[in-house]
């Protein structure tokens, strides 16, 4: 994947978290392609838009982001939980899902694509 990959960026803390997250996602070679900040949006993207994987915040304004997941399940795309909770929040099935803990290193996201897509062509961190 010479172009990297396209990532579903979903993330309600838009300021600060998710413009990081996406910076991060950009130097490592890959681009966002969607985001989203509440379930509503994020919903709609996770069956319309094209992407390689996803990068979901648990608590979305309030609200748990696990129907945006099944919906992305369904598809068959792989994703990734990014949040400043652990995995009980999410139910059982959810939970064997990678999770980054936040705040997030570029290093630890890295590790993570590389984990979902060993064969994907990143940049290396600097």
């Amino acid at each position: 994947m010479a172009d990297g990959l396209s990532v579903f960026l979903v993330e309600d803390e838009a300021l600060m978290i998710r413009m990081m997250i996406a910076d991060m996602v950009e130097e490592l070679g890959h681009h966002v392609v969607a985001e989203a900040d509440n379930v509503r949006d994020a919903s709609a993207f996770a069956m319309t838009a094209q992407y390689d994987f996803a990068i979901l915040d648990i608590n979305l304004k309030g609200l748990y982001v696990d129907p945006v997941a099944d919906l992305i399940e369904r598809r068959g795309k792989p994703f990734l939980f990014a949040t400043g909770y652990g995995p009980e929040l999410l139910p059982s099935l959810l939970r064997r899902r990678p999770i980054l803990r936040k705040p997030i290193s570029l290093d630890q996201l890295k590790v993570m694509i590389d984990s979902l897509f060993p064969d994907a062509v990143a940049k290396t961190p600097h």
